[in-house]
């Protein structure tokens, strides 16, 4: 093998990394008002501070918060009590395992377009509830999406994320059970003893990186709450990606800005991770 073969095979991620850094220096320096093609020249924080003071803004720091969080926990907490019942029944390997790797690879577009197909107002069930006879008209079935609620965002997000928690966890919750989980049940513990006081605690390292991967990932996406948003409020990416296409081209700070500080609560939630990922590894 030519010496120079595995930098020749690397360059395209190299030059995909060096792409990607050169776009985030560029949205921050935007962000802070420095755009010369625009006849911006003058470097501020105006933009941030009136974004930080915007009732807009604000609200759709508080959807894609409120998304984020509650899709997280209840995907962390259906995803452990799924990965305990394939703990506990021997499925850690085969098919089951198969079907969740297929439910993670799926993409977020996708989700959306079953969701609006089985729970909008024209959806599938909406028609089996018209066609039983339990709503007199397929308006009177309930409004699952587009609501400000966010329900049908969230559940999208719990639709991804349980395979995800599973699979996370899966490998190291299975090792755990099959040797301190095992002996503490030969000395007498019960199964569901064994599990609260040992197989969880212990599995928690893993339990926890999924939740802040998870937690990162749906607080910055922008599919799904684009898809199965409300009009108003949007989610952050949302509202950002509307301040990008604003008609007026010298708006485009404000959508900087409003990246930026997604950029800094992301970069907060992945220090979280490397925290917690260190201090393992010093044990």
């Amino acid at each position: 093998m030519n010496k120079k073969t595995p930098y020749i095979l690397i360059m395209p991620i190299v030059l995909l990394g060096v792409l990607f850094i050169f776009g985030v220096i560029n949205g921050i320096v935007q962000s802070f008002g420095y755009i010369p093609a625009f006849d911006l020249t003058d470097i501020t924080l105006d933009y941030y501070i009136e974004i930080l003071n915007s009732p807009t803004f604000l609200d759709s720091l508080k959807t894609s918060l409120q998304i984020s969080i509650i899709s997280s926990i209840l995907a962390v907490i259906l995803g452990t009590i799924l990965t305990a019942a394939l703990v506990y029944t021997g499925h850690t390997e085969g098919k089951i395992l198969q079907i969740i790797k297929l439910a993670i690879i799926i993409p977020h577009t996708i989700v959306a377009l079953f969701l609006i197909s089985i729970l909008s107002q024209n959806g599938l069930v909406a028609r089996l509830f018209y066609k039983l006879g339990w709503i007199s008209s397929q308006g009177d079935f309930p409004l699952l999406l587009y609501t400000k609620n966010n329900f049908g965002i969230i559940l999208g997000y719990i639709w991804k994320e349980i395979p995800f928690v599973a699979y996370f966890s899966l490998a190291l919750m299975s090792s755990i059970n099959k040797t301190l989980g095992e002996a503490s049940e030969n000395l007498g513990a019960s199964k569901l003893k064994s599990f609260f006081y040992i197989t969880l605690p212990l599995s928690m390292p893993a339990i926890g990186k999924a939740f802040l991967i998870i937690l990162t990932f749906s607080f910055g996406a922008y599919d799904l709450p684009f898809l199965l948003g409300a009009t108003m409020p949007k989610a952050l990416p949302v509202q950002a990606h509307i301040e990008y296409i604003h008609p007026d081209l010298r708006h485009r700070p404000y959508a900087m800005a409003m990246n930026g500080l997604i950029l800094i609560i992301t970069w907060t939630m992945a220090g979280m991770y490397y925290l917690i990922t260190t201090k393992k590894n010093k044990r």
